[in-house]
């Protein structure tokens, strides 16, 4: 099945229907070809006439959030334009398929690590708590050099360094405890602190007393519940809904979509197409699919914009 625009405004209660008509854009983890994926997909509809950036509150995880506070920064076009440009050399040979395998490792132990953990998982908060352990023991074995290495890599990326006027929240967990965090502009965080904390897979990243990791622990790669309350919900998956923890612990994207949907909330869900669903999970972290990634998703945003624009608007 070709997931790439998820339909369905069915609603059956009112929680929704005497709230204003506001917008809410979920921005989804997905690693370095998630966030091109991601912005190539807004740029499509901006430049066909569906600016999404206007919406009232935008959700980021992870890579989602590096994408969330680009886009209250700079405009769509000049965001997919700058990945373009930044493109690597297209010359392929013995160097370019060594990079790929050296992009391709850290993630595929990553996801190993996260498989064994959640088998021994009770349930998500048990995972949260566990995901956090772990890291936290990365970051007591490492020299502690990453921490500025990642902030200033993630500051690198932000148009601005300033959050974003409208509504944005991005998601974290804490490391030492499991339980779930969300940032906005009133936390007293960085913006760039709070996304690199959102991204931060890996190790744990510290801001002030606290350290967090990846906000795609927190439920999901979307965390799409956030729009709770929202009359309109885009949610943009560069993993296509997918998730690794049983479906009985109720935090899959489909769980949380029925949710919304339940509550009053009309939903559509935008997933990468069947021809560049091979640029994500193992090649997340592949910086020459960067472009390509960007370019399928802003062919599915142009080719959305009509059929979004009653919905959105």
């Amino acid at each position: 099945m070709d997931h790439t625009l998820q339909h369905n405004s069915e609603t059956t209660s009112n929680d929704v229907s005497k709230q204003p008509s506001r917008t809410a854009l979920v921005l989804g983890g997905g690693g370095s070809t998630g966030n091109a994926w991601l912005i190539g997909v807004i740029a499509g509809l901006f430049d066909a006439g569906l600016d999404v950036t206007t919406a009232d509150l935008t959700i980021g995880t992870s890579a989602g959030s590096t994408a969330a506070a680009q886009v209250g920064g700079a405009t769509p076009t000049e965001l997919y334009a700058a990945i373009l440009a930044a493109a690597p050399s297209q010359r392929t040979g013995p160097a370019d398929s060594e990079r790929g395998r050296a992009a391709i490792r850290p993630v595929t132990d990553h996801m190993e690590r996260m498989n064994k953990i959640i088998a021994s998982a009770e349930d998500a908060a048990d995972m949260r708590r566990r995901m956090g352990a772990a890291a936290l023991e990365r970051g007591a074995a490492s020299d502690g050099s990453w921490q500025a290495q990642w902030r200033a890599t993630v500051a690198s990326r932000l148009p601005s360094q300033r959050w974003p006027q409208r509504s944005v929240l991005i998601t974290a967990v804490d490391a030492h405890t499991g339980g779930p965090v969300v940032f906005d502009r009133h936390s007293g965080v960085d913006l760039a602190d709070a996304v690199a904390a959102s991204c931060a897979s890996g190790f744990p990243y510290r801001i002030g007393d606290n350290q967090y990791i990846d906000g795609g622990y927190r439920s999901n790669a979307e965390n799409a519940d956030l729009a709770s309350g929202y009359a309109r919900v885009l949610v943009l998956s560069p993993f296509g809904g997918r998730s690794l923890t049983p479906v009985d612990w109720g935090t899959h994207l489909a769980t949380q979509v029925d949710e919304l949907r339940a509550r009053g909330s009309r939903v559509e869900e935008i997933f990468p197409d069947s021809d560049s669903e091979h640029m994500f999970g193992t090649n997340a972290m592949d910086l020459s699919l960067r472009p390509p990634a960007a370019r399928a998703g802003y062919i599915q945003g142009r080719d959305l914009a009509r059929p979004l624009t009653e919905f959105w608007r």
